[in-house]
């Protein structure tokens, strides 16, 4: 497999902003000097790490880094074990291609898609002037990464990727972001403190990877910076666009849209009895940014919500369990009237339905199994 920007850690990120894999930041000057603990992943004491740095230091400069901006760097950074554990405990986890695109469409991702764009309707307009790519298309992204700048990350990358080198699994992966971010702060691009990211080191709006943002970054508002780190999310959204139009973006032409639409291009079909796609060479640009037809769908689709279209009308195949995405929905809902909150109704089967299912099992002297099922909805009824 190819390594693009996001599939060296993930996948589907935050589908709470549905992407999110990042990364933070590395060792302190002495044992003693740590970095502030970031969220839920503080940095702890490790000898073996301090040693990992101190040999790091050693070749930084093989690296073309100067003795000042590594010093700098890990004064404020420490070795995360929680990175680690998130990285070790990656499950090889999977939706179906109709619950990510409920996910990915959201009405909450649409109406926020929509608000942002009239927000930055003249920068995206800009940037689909310079590019060619997409506007709503760089809002998709967008949106599917930090939920529109919401959830862009706050683990030191300097720390997190140091952390992940140090550890080993994919060391020489993870050094090679770590001098990429290294090189970052000594372009003075943005510093240390500011430097944060998701737990295995993506970073800003649109959650680049270090050796990414080297290779792709713009400073589109001239101010001599590349930030895609600060509110202000043009940076990010026209490296973004940048991306794209490297990776093969065609001016002008669509991504693709549901078989017969009209729309010509190849046709797949991404889950066994679902609706089939005609997809262009632009869903193929928009997989260089995650090797994954689900999430290229999710964006296009994500795309069209945001520039006005309405909900996709597609027909998919009953789930594992027997239920329709309706089933689901009507489950949910049953659920919440009865009192156990699923966390809202949008068929999805998460941990709040599934708590809400083990809850109401118990309630009724059943075994609480938390799985849904067509006997589960008949006594809702």
């Amino acid at each position: 497999m190819t390594i693009t920007r996001r599939n060296f850690a993930l996948g589907l990120t935050t589908l709470s902003g549905l992407a999110a894999c990042s990364n933070p930041q590395l060792g302190a000057l002495t044992t003693t000097r740590r970095a502030a603990p970031a969220g839920d992943l503080p940095a702890v004491p490790n000898a073996g790490y301090d040693a990992w740095v101190a040999a790091f230091r050693q070749r930084a400069a093989g690296y073309g880094l100067t003795a000042a901006t590594v010093n700098t760097a890990f004064r404020s950074a420490g070795f995360l074990p929680g990175v680690i554990t998130r990285d070790r405990n990656q499950t090889e986890f999977s939706r179906t291609l109709e619950d990510y695109l409920s996910i990915a469409t959201s009405d909450e991702r649409v109406s926020k898609g929509r608000a942002a764009y009239a927000r930055h309707r003249a920068t995206l307009s800009a940037l689909q002037s310079r590019y060619g790519v997409d506007a709503t298309v760089i809002a998709a992204i967008w949106g599917l990464e930090s939920f529109y700048g919401e959830r862009r990350g706050d683990v030191s990358v300097i720390s997190a990727t140091s952390t992940l080198a140090y550890e080993g699994r994919r060391g020489a992966f993870f050094e090679k972001q770590l001098v990429a971010a290294l090189k970052i702060l000594q372009s003075g691009d943005t510093t240390p403190a500011n430097l944060t990211g998701s737990w295995a080191g993506a970073m800003g709006h649109t959650q680049f990877i270090p050796t990414t943002y080297q290779a792709y970054a713009v400073d589109f508002t001239g101010d001599g910076r590349r930030d895609i780190w600060g509110d202000d999310p043009t940076d990010a959204l026209a490296s973004t666009a940048n991306y794209l139009a490297k990776s093969g973006w065609a001016r002008g032409l669509t991504w693709g849209g549901l078989a017969g639409s009209g729309v010509a291009g190849r046709l797949i079909q991404p889950q066994a009895g679902g609706p089939s796609f005609a997809v262009t060479g632009n869903f193929d640009a928009i997989k260089r940014y995650n090797n994954s037809d689900s999430y290229a769908l999710g964006v296009g689709l994500l795309a069209d919500r945001i520039g006005g279209a309405g909900p996709l009308q597609a027909s998919f195949p009953p789930d594992a369990n027997g239920l329709t995405k309706a089933d689901r929905v009507a489950l949910q809902k049953g659920l919440t009237a009865r009192g156990f909150d699923t966390g809202g109704s949008d068929g999805v089967i998460g941990p709040k339905t599934r708590d809400a299912i083990r809850a109401y099992q118990a309630s009724r002297g059943m075994a609480a199994t938390g799985e849904p099922s067509v006997a589960l909805l008949r006594s809702l009824g």
